[in-house]
């Protein structure tokens, strides 16, 4: 089912990796009647404008801290996609006011506006560095996550409703660890650079994202933490498959991050289903009334769905044919796995 149809959508953060990657898929496969690209940076949006060339697409300078920018921006919207954040980590820790002024109230402001003008479905995207976090980035996602799922109170019997999708590292992305091994493979320093030999992480890729986020809107009811079921890798198989032979120099885990990475914790497992396609966090405290009643098996009391007890994991023939899908030029300024 095609949700977008017709529909005005909104994207903060747009000119992101994630943003460009739904504009394009949903300009091509769902035909909405409008884009609206909502960010920061007037030089992302111009060329985003060139490269697009579609009429459907409208540009607002903006900045989710703003409330009454956001607030004008949202204004008409159907449906709101929530990706703009601070996401570097070392960046979040260094700069933390930013990251909150950001991440946080910036999550606030966009659940606001979206209350406000009586937007019918908007989702905010997360990540699994929201789940027991260990660094501020993560932090501050978790408290994104709580503010999207408990603004339906707020909704009340209105028609708002709000929902959370939560995912992990995206091949592909700005900031991955793939452009980090391929710079150093190319630029002939000899060895490439790992923090921890046993660490492993969730992958998934940008087509993965985009069409996960369109099915979810088809499945929300309002409230609910939507997971992906998908695959894990050993760091030092990614690094194998990008740059066979190499020497792997050790350089020790940093603050704030993990060596594993989970995206359902047990403590959520207790109120957690499996639908098939997705696992579902639904809400603890449901004060509203959701949409319709959410099916799914319940999973274990004891499940915990973390990068190093997956029962999926890509092998480095897996990952060379994955990582030939992504052109180096689509990478930018690469961030160290954490």
């Amino acid at each position: 089912m095609n949700y977008f149809e017709g529909r005005t959508i909104l994207l903060t953060g747009g000119t992101g990796s994630f943003g460009q990657h739904f504009t394009r898929t949903a300009l091509a496969k769902w035909d909405p009647a409008a884009i609206r690209i909502f960010s920061r940076d007037e030089l992302k949006q111009t060329e985003m404008e060139r490269k697009f060339d579609d009429p459907r697409l409208r540009f607002f300078i903006g900045d989710v801290r703003d409330r009454d920018r956001v607030r004008r921006a949202i204004q008409g919207a159907d449906v709101v996609i929530h990706a703009a954040a601070l996401k570097h980590v070392p960046v979040c820790e260094y700069n933390p006011f930013e990251a909150i002024k950001t991440n946080v109230l910036g999550t606030q402001n966009v659940a606001e506006a979206c209350l406000d003008a009586g937007v019918p479905r908007a989702m905010a995207l997360s990540t699994d560095k929201a789940v027991s976090p260990a660094n501020l980035y993560g932090a501050t996602k978790l408290c994104a996550e709580k503010l999207f799922v408990q603004a339906n109170v707020y909704a009340g019997k209105h028609a708002t409703r709000l929902c959370c999708v939560r995912y992990g590292n995206v091949v592909g992305s700005r900031g991955s660890v793939v452009p980090l091994f391929r710079d150093q493979a190319s630029s002939g320093a000899g060895e490439l650079t790992v923090t921890d030999q046993r660490m492993t992480r969730f992958w998934i890729t940008l087509d993965q994202a985009v069409q996960f986020v369109a099915d979810c809107f088809v499945a929300m009811s309002g409230g609910e933490v939507f997971v992906p079921k998908i695959p894990s890798t050993k760091v030092l198989d990614l690094a194998e498959a990008i740059a066979p032979g190499i020497p792997i120099r050790y350089t020790g885990i940093r603050p704030g991050e993990k060596l594993h990475e989970s995206l359902i914790t047990a403590e959520e497992a207790r109120h957690t289903v499996d639908k098939g396609w997705c696992y579902v966090v639904e809400p603890e405290h449901a004060f509203w009334s959701p949409l319709d009643a959410a099916d799914g098996t319940p999973v274990a009391e004891d499940f915990v769905y973390s990068s190093d007890r997956n029962t999926q994991w890509l092998d480095i023939p897996e990952l060379r044919e994955l990582l030939a899908t992504v052109p180096h030029a689509t990478m930018a300024v690469p961030a160290p796995v954490g």
